[in-house]
This record gives structure tokens, C-alpha cells and sequence, in this order.
């Protein structure tokens, strides 16, 4: 297994990594880093959450930029604000001991005058959410035409909450750029036709074989349980995991709403994040979930895409998702930086084949929890 400095990672952004805990490349890292770092071209990646993506273009992107230029050379382009902001916040500390490289982070859900206030100052790297940054460039408080290098990370998402047209606008706008770098972690024919556009001729692609993609740290379980059994289980799960913290996933909107309410009357601490949600309370549920609040964070899928939480132990699959993908999102959540994890889906007796499949898919074998 290389190192980061076998990678060509730069010695102070290696020291900012180890501060971090971080010492071994990810499949992603350790695939995606040498292109990134010699090359530098297009590129297209295959990633899941969890998998150290942030790493794996965030790194080479910073040994782009050249600090004692004073304008926007590195742009991130990520779907909420959650995410853009976890982002900034790891290329912020990456460059703890490197020359000052400023990064700005630009999402909806605050007041546009002060971004525009420090834009003023100089900025080397912008991470943004599409419809912030467009709003933000019609004021004239930035322009892009010194971007050299641009990145969509969760493109696919992006494309599923409808930015295809900010996107669009954002190519128009970084003509000027060297590359284009896009993260993504499924590739339907909307992704390709996004990849056309964006990238003239034949990018690199990197497509992680599945067995690669999941997190060898994480102990993939399944309980079978009626329709009526469900909270049960819930509840005596949740009971023996006294202060331990974790997500439940649930399919749709009214699911999570009623089943954070019927957890709340049986005395659990939970709080439910899902898309109904205005930005200012879903902060409000984020910080009280981070603060420890609430132990247990019930969410739908899109809702909780960019959530990045420490330290949770556990993920429930109140439903499983529709798609496979969703699965190694949702269960990606535990099992952080080296920590253990467990991932339990909830399946009525009917969806044991459909467990089969994912074990064949992925690689993994699940355990019935007895």
C-alpha cells in the first residue's frame, strides 16, 4: 500500500493529513492522486461517500494553486450546503502547515453580503453550491475567468435536484479552465451527456471495482421483522446503545416525521432531518444532532446528503433503499477514520433475496442478527 508521499503528496500537506489521523490512501486516493498530481487533466471518478473523495481531489488541487496570485484559480462546485461546507473545512486543514491558500466557501442559506464582503479579500479556491455561485457572479462579487481547474463532486446528485442548467452556466463561465475533474457515484446516460459537455475529448475514468467501495470497518447486518415488528426492534436496539449515536435512514418524508414521533413517546432523544426542512431549521437539527442534543438523526436520502458527523456508531436501514448505491451512502455514514461501525437493514421476510444481491454486489457478506 503507498503512502501519501509515495502519491507525490507535498510534505506539509502530508503533516496536515497525519494531524488528521489520516496516514493511509483510500482505493480512491491512491488511484485518482497520481493522475491528478502529474497529469492534472479531465477526469471522471466513480465514489461513494465515505470513500476519502475530498482527499482524492482536494489534495492535488491545492498543489495547483499559486498562492502568491491573488484571484480564483480552484473551484468546487458541490450540491448543499452541508457538503460544500465539510469540503472547505478539509481543505483548511490540509494546508494547516502549507503557504496560506484561502478558501471560500459560498451556499445558500446566508446572507449574501457577507460573502460579497470576503470576496474582497484574496481567494484562491471557492467551494460552492451552483445556485449561490451564479447569484453571487450576476452581483459581480466574483468571476471565474482565472479558474484553471473546476470540480463536481456528487455530480449525479446534482443533476437529480436539477442544477443541469447551473452547471451548464458555470462551463460557459470557466472557459479559461485546464480541467475539469468530476466525482460521481453512479453514471447514468444524464452524467455522460453532462461529461460531453464539459470535457472535449476522451477524460481519464476511474471506476472503483464495488469490493472497494464499501468500508471493510463496517459490520453489515440484517434483522428480519414484520411490518409491526420494525419499532420493536427498534427500540430494544436503540435501549442496549445506551450513548451511542447514529442515523436511521427511512425512505420518504412522512416516514421519518412519524417515525422520529413514535421514538420520541418511547423516551429516545431523536431528531429528524428530511427535504420539507427550510435551510435555517435544518441547521437548527444539525447542530442539535452535532452538539448531542439528540443521539439518534432520522433522515431521508437527499436529506442527508453532505451530513458528515464524527463518531457514529451505528446506521439502520429502516427500509431498504431502492437502489444499491443508496446503500453503501447510507451505510459509508459509520466507520469513520479507522472506527469500527455497525450497519443493521430492517427487511420483512420477502426481501431476503434482495440481501443476496447486495452480498453478490458489493462483495460483503451480511449476518442475520439473531
Amino acid at each position: 500500500m503507498s503512502t501519501f508521499r509515495e502519491l507525490g503528496i507535498p510534505g506539509d500537506l502530508v503533516k496536515g493529513l497525519e494531524e488528521m489521523g489520516i496516514v493511509t490512501p483510500t482505493e480512491v486516493q491512491a488511484k485518482s492522486i497520481p493522475f491528478l498530481m502529474k497529469n492534472g487533466g479531465d477526469f471522471c471518478a466513480q465514489a461513494q461517500t465515505g470513500t476519502g473523495k475530498t482527499a482524492a481531489f482536494g489534495l492535488p488541487l491545492l498543489t495547483k494553486i499559486d498562492p502568491k496570485k491573488p484571484v480564483i484559480q480552484g473551484l468546487v462546485i458541490a450540491p448543499t450546503r452541508e457538503l460544500a461546507k465539510q469540503i472547505g473545512k478539509h481543505l483548511f486543514r490540509y494546508t494547516k502547515h502549507s503557504e496560506k491558500i484561502f478558501i471560500e466557501v459560498l451556499a445558500g442559506g446566508e446572507p449574501m453580503d457577507g460573502q460579497i464582503a470576503r470576496l474582497q479579500r484574496p481567494t484562491h479556491i471557492i467551494v460552492a453550491t451552483p445556485g449561490r455561485l451564479l447569484d453571487l457572479i450576476k452581483r459581480k462579487a466574483l468571476s471565474l475567468v482565472d479558474v484553471k481547474h473546476l470540480v463536481l463532486d456528487e455530480a449525479d446528485e446534482m443533476l437529480s435536484m436539477g442544477f443541469k442548467k447551473e452547471l451548464v452556466s458555470i462551463f460557459a463561465l470557466s472557459r479559461g479552465r485546464r480541467s475539469t475533474w468530476l466525482f460521481s457515484a453512479t453514471f447514468p446516460d444524464s452524467i455522460h451527456a453532462l461529461v460531453k459537455g464539459a470535457m472535449p475529448g476522451q477524460p481519464e475514468t476511474l471506476r472503483v471495482d464495488k469490493a472497494h467501495v464499501v468500508n471493510r470497518d463496517i459490520d453489515h447486518r440484517y434483522a428480519v421483522c414484520g411490518k409491526d415488528e420494525k419499532n420493536d426492534f427498534l427500540a430494544n436496539f436503540l435501549a442496549d446503545r445506551e450513548e451511542e449515536r447514529g442515523l436511521i435512514f427511512v425512505r420518504t418524508k412522512a416516514g421519518a416525521i412519524a417515525l422520529g414521533r413514535q421514538l420520541e413517546k418511547l423516551g429516545f432523544p431523536v431528531d429528524v432531518i428530511q427535504g420539507d426542512l427550510s435551510q435555517r431549521e435544518r441547521d437548527k437539527v444539525m447542530r442539535g444532532f452535532k452538539g448531542g442534543r439528540s443521539r439518534i438523526l432520522i433522515a431521508t436520502d437527499v436529506a442527508a446528503r453532505g451530513i458528515d458527523v464524527e463518531a457514529l456508531s451505528f446506521v439502520i436501514h429502516y427500509q431498504l433503499p431502492e437502489q444499491l448505491e443508496y446503500y453503501t451512502h447510507r451505510s459509508g455514514r459509520t466507520a469513520r477514520a479507522g472506527k469500527k461501525g455497525i450497519s443493521v437493514a430492517l427487511i420483512d421476510p420477502r426481501e431476503r433475496k434482495k440481501i443476496g444481491k447486495f452480498e453478490e454486489a458489493l462483495g460483503f457478506t451480511f449476518s442475520e442478527v439473531s
